[in-house]
């Protein structure tokens, strides 16, 4: 018996609706108040522990090289642990929650996320890419992420140096369309 009808799928293609600059920064600043709150409780935690800076350890004598090697021989543990809370906590931050959510809390709230450029989901390698990437877009540090602003501005996709590189983009919401 042969069938009467035939069924043939229809490809289901993404709708990506690309996001800009301003709903980003709003993002952004969410994750930098969570930061901010994550290290202020951790050292609060760390200085009701006992484990504090122990005195200043900065000077004024001598030239940059000077000061530097005099601030790395009075370096201690609260001091390292502030360079690694710092630095090392919101870089792991971006990485983790955008390779496994595709996005962080800030995202999340605006409803945006990262993908892939075909709309799936990134992998640890394009997290850890674009992620490490945005040192770079901070250029020039006196005026914050103005080169990945520029770059989403001129990008018909509407991506910083690190979606390039990594060939991601942020988007709104992923919506089906036949």
């Amino acid at each position: 018996m042969q069938q009467q009808y035939s069924f043939y799928p229809q490809v289901v293609k993404p709708v990506l609706e690309y996001v800009g600059v301003g709903r980003r920064f709003v993002a952004y600043i969410i994750d930098g108040i969570i930061l901010t709150g994550f290290q202020v409780l951790l050292f609060r935690g760390m200085s009701i522990m006992g484990w504090h800076s122990s005195g200043n350890i900065t000077t004024t004598e001598g030239d940059a090289a000077h000061m530097f090697a005099y601030w790395l021989m009075h370096l201690n543990t609260y001091t390292v642990l502030q360079i690694g809370v710092n630095t090392i906590i919101p870089f792991l931050y971006f990485i983790i929650a955008e390779a496994v959510q595709g996005a962080t809390i800030g995202k999340m709230v605006l409803g945006i996320r990262v993908v892939r450029l075909d709309g799936l989901p990134i992998s640890w390698g394009q997290s850890i890419t674009r992620n490490l990437l945005r040192i770079i877009d901070h250029i020039p540090y006196g005026i914050p992420y103005l080169l990945g602003a520029i770059l989403i501005w001129t990008s018909s996709v509407k991506q910083r140096l690190g979606d390039r590189i990594a060939q991601t983009v942020v988007v709104r919401r992923r919506s089906l369309r036949l």
